[in-house]
């Protein structure tokens, strides 16, 4: 069996990172370590801190999350994110691309044409 190249894979996992993570923001906030953690969590999304806190950071900048510090009862004090009006719309944009493009590949994969 040939197996897939790990630079197609990292490819695919990078171009899908920031909607996953706007994505874990949908329904309530989260601070960066709590972000890190969900996504190591999920089967085939493996990344890093500093993966996910450049990201955050670029995502702040862009407008699509806005942060708050809260104390930490175990700790320094934490900055949370949450998803912002336009990331809510960027998200949801992303959400119907992906759709029609899983879709389609998946139709391509399954029976080799488009229907």
């Amino acid at each position: 069996m040939v197996a897939i190249g790990e630079g197609v894979i990292s490819q695919l996992r990078r171009g899908v990172l920031e909607f996953c993570v706007l994505a874990l923001l949908r329904e309530d906030e989260r601070y960066g370590f709590e972000i890190v953690r969900a996504l190591s969590e999920a089967n085939g999304l493996v990344t890093t801190e500093g993966t996910v806190y450049p990201l955050l950071a670029r995502l702040r900048k862009e407008g699509v999350v806005e942060t708050t510090w809260r104390e930490s009862p175990s700790g320094p004090p934490r900055r949370y994110y949450r998803l912002t009006p336009a990331g809510r719309s960027l998200l949801d944009a992303f959400m119907t691309e992906w759709s029609r493009f899983r879709d389609s590949v998946d139709n391509l994969l399954q029976t080799g044409a488009l229907t």
